[in-house]
Parts: structure tokens; sequence; C-alpha cells
């Protein structure tokens, strides 16, 4: 039981790690000037680069234009097969500031 459980929680959790370094790289590699779009292209070839592929980025973040940069929302959820018809739902959910990156 323990080892199905591992095994059906780890891949999102691996993959939702990896989403929050990118978005935190995105943000630090960009202008603080830098639109919504610009910093959701640059997220989506990281996405890519990364082998994120079960979301999209439009999908899962809000990105809006504030003082000091730009104000990113996470938040999404994934629901992983557990057993017969029982999956488990996992919820991400994170806020980022550019303003705050270095």
């Amino acid at each position: 039981f323990g080892i199905k459980l591992t095994v059906a929680l780890m891949p999102p959790f691996w993959d939702d790690r990896i989403i929050n370094k990118e978005i935190e790289s995105s943000l630090v590699a960009l202008p603080k000037n830098a639109t919504q779009r610009q910093f959701k292209d640059d997220l989506s070839r990281r996405f890519d680069m990364n082998n994120i592929r079960h979301v999209k980025v439009d999908d899962i973040l809000q990105a809006t234009n504030v003082s000091g940069g730009l104000s990113v929302k996470k938040d999404y959820q994934i629901s992983a097969p557990f057993f017969a018809n029982v999956s488990l739902v996992m919820t991400f959910k994170k806020d980022f500031e550019q303003s705050t990156m270095k």
C-alpha cells in the first residue's frame, strides 16, 4: 500500500517542484518591465525543456503587472489514479513576486 501511494504521489510533487523553480528562474531572467505574454512564452519554453507537458502555462498561472515587476499566482489540481475507481486529487498553490526575486 505504501509503495503504491509513493508511486502515485511522487511524479506530481516532483513536477511541481520543477514548475516552481522555473517560475522563479523566469522571473529573475526577465526584465522588470516584461509583459505577461513574454513571461508566459518564456515559461512555456522552460516547461518544454523540462518535459512538463501535462499542464499548460495559461491553465495554471495568472500573471499581473504590479509596481516592481510581475505578480504570479500558481493554482492547479492533478488527479492521479490510485486503485480501482479511487483517485488522489492534489492541489498546488503558490504566489510569486518578481520584486522579491534576485
